[in-house]
């Protein structure tokens, strides 16, 4: 999902600095919001949690340029019900500063591109869950079709965004169509892999309910709403 540089540039970019702006603000409302039932040495444990949990997926991970992008295990899902949804969105939003900064200095005029195509899905699944996640259910006891069903939801709006940045930056035409379905194609390994991975990590949280190491995680992983 890191769109190349170049794609957007110019006045264009005005677009993408409003967009990034609009996820901090909601960051900013998670933030209050988790804080009001946990304390900040949780909350910066699991934001730092969050955030080398990103670089990691981001570099370490197999990861491949496909036309305007490059396809990443991102386990944006995987990150939001294990540390919450504003833990998630500021490990996201740093690994991926981290990462321009000190290994690809290149991508940094993207930076607005970027973190919006991670930040903006990631808040759609968290307002999914809401609604999808019945009262008295901790995201620890999902079933297989409520985990791909997020899953999907943030898989998906990453892919739209990236469609949405190469149309808008470089206009309607043959070879942006032909740049977004080489993505999309690309992309549909990670809609593959990463549901069974938010599925293991379930798998790891309920293990791990009773000890000490679940102190770490998010409160909504294991007490219901």
């Amino acid at each position: 999902m890191h769109i190349e540089p170049g794609v957007v540039d110019g006045a264009k970019m005005i677009l993408a600095c409003a967009t990034a702006a609009g996820a901090a603000t909601c960051t900013v409302r998670e933030t209050v919001a988790d804080l009001s039932h946990s304390t900040a040495v949780s909350f910066a444990l699991r934001t730092a949690l969050a955030s080398v949990g990103t670089f990691v997926f981001f570099e370490v991970l197999p990861h491949f340029a496909v036309g305007v992008s490059e396809v990443h295990f991102i386990l944006g899902t995987t990150l939001f019900v294990l540390l919450g949804s504003a833990p998630a969105a500021l490990g996201l939003a740093l690994g991926l500063l981290v990462q321009g900064l000190f290994l690809a200095p290149s991508d940094l005029p993207m930076y607005f591109v970027n973190v919006t195509t991670l930040l903006v899905p990631l808040f759609a699944v968290s307002a999914l869950a809401r609604r999808l996640v019945p009262q008295g259910t901790a995201y620890v006891d999902l079933t297989c079709a409520d985990v791909l069903k997020l899953s999907a939801l943030y898989q998906g709006g990453v892919v739209a965004w990236v469609a949405f940045w190469v149309f808008y930056g470089q206009g309607v035409n043959a070879a942006t169509f032909q740049s977004v379905l080489s993505f999309g194609a690309a992309y549909a390994v990670v809609l593959l892999i990463e549901p069974l991975a938010d599925l293991v990590a379930l798998a790891g949280a309920r293990a791990i309910r009773n000890s000490g190491a679940a102190r770490l995680l998010a409160r909504r992983l294991y007490d219901p709403a």
